[in-house]
């Protein structure tokens, strides 16, 4: 039997051993073969030398992470722990970094699908990510359009969404049309409360160095210098799409997010994200990343919802 030994420097070993061991628990389930004993700031581990040396890998990447943030969740462990041992490096290097919150904390991608959104980003000006709900697709763009804004690569930003009413009738909401729309319009402003203090960022809006609106606003319009999200665009017609994409300027970030699983239209109407992600797909510039369940970043119940509707759409 082998033996490996690991000593963990310059953190905390009981708070990354977590309340009563229970991150040290979690690791152990992960590694039902391995023997392994925690002392002071020791880890010994018993077993194949081949599962010794991925469980090795495993706990550096957890330390390393722990030393940045200074905090690890049960989420994230198992997050961690089931992220491809090629894309450990990724996550050790920090690479998944993005910007650090109003309170301070760090916003960075937390899986290896959001870690490919964020590099797309990058490489392309214009990016298509899909996934059901809660896998950070808009949260993560965001913060991407955010840095941009902050690393002054862009002068504004344009967040939208198609008025599509989901079931509620909007007509039937008091106020004007912003007082109609600001609450369909809320998780956007959410997302940015996180990244951009509120007095800044009420002066963003007001001057339209940030603009929030509704899709149809868009028409007519040539977005350059603009880090532009379209979201929930899986309830866009073909005509909405194609009007959205060709507004693109010079300088410009297009993202656009939605979950095919999700179309509020009226069944005659074809989704245009549908139709665009098979028309595009072959486009030089244009990235595509496809979230599913694994990337689930609320609470574990949700993944497990989206299990048990995808179940009963795959029966019939």
């Amino acid at each position: 039997m082998n033996e490996l030994e690991i000593i963990l420097s310059d953190i905390n070993p009981q708070e990354f051993f977590g309340n009563q061991n229970s991150n040290l628990e979690l690791l152990k389930s992960y590694y039902p073969k391995l023997k392994i004993i925690a002392r002071g700031n020791k880890i010994k581990a018993f077993g194949e030398a081949v599962v010794l040396e991925e469980f090795e890998k495993r706990v550096d990447m957890l330390s390393v992470r722990f030393a940045n943030e200074n905090y690890l969740d049960v989420d994230e462990i198992e997050r961690l722990l089931m992220t491809d041992s090629d894309e450990l490096l990724k996550f050790k290097n920090n690479e998944s970094f993005i910007i650090h919150d109003v309170r301070g904390k760090v916003i960075k991608a937390k899986t290896v699908n959001q870690l490919k959104l964020v590099n797309l980003i990058t490489q392309n000006d214009m990016v298509f990510a899909i996934g059901p709900a809660g896998t950070g697709k808009t949260y993560t763009g965001i913060a991407m359009a955010v840095k941009a804004l902050k690393e002054k690569k862009v002068k504004r930003i344009i967040l939208t969404r198609p008025a599509v009413e989901a079931g509620e009738n909007l007509g039937f909401l008091p106020g004007d049309l912003k007082e109609k729309l600001d609450p369909y319009m809320q998780p956007l402003y959410d997302a940015l409360k996180d990244m951009i203090p509120a007095d800044k960022l009420k002066s963003y809006i007001e001057k339209e160095i940030i603009q929030i609106a509704p899709l149809a606003f868009m028409r007519g319009r040539t977005l350059d210098n603009a880090f532009v999200i379209l979201d929930e665009a899986q309830n866009t017609s073909h005509s909405q799409m194609k009007m959205f994409l060709t507004r693109m300027g010079s300088n410009a970030k297009f993202m656009i997010t939605g979950d095919p699983g999700q179309i509020d239209l009226p069944k005659k109407i074809i989704s245009g994200l549908k139709e665009a992600l098979i028309i595009l797909k072959k486009i030089s510039g244009i990235g595509m990343v496809f979230l599913d369940d694994s990337d689930v970043i609320r609470h574990k119940i949700v993944k497990r919802v989206i299990n048990a509707y995808k179940n009963i759409e795959d029966q019939n």
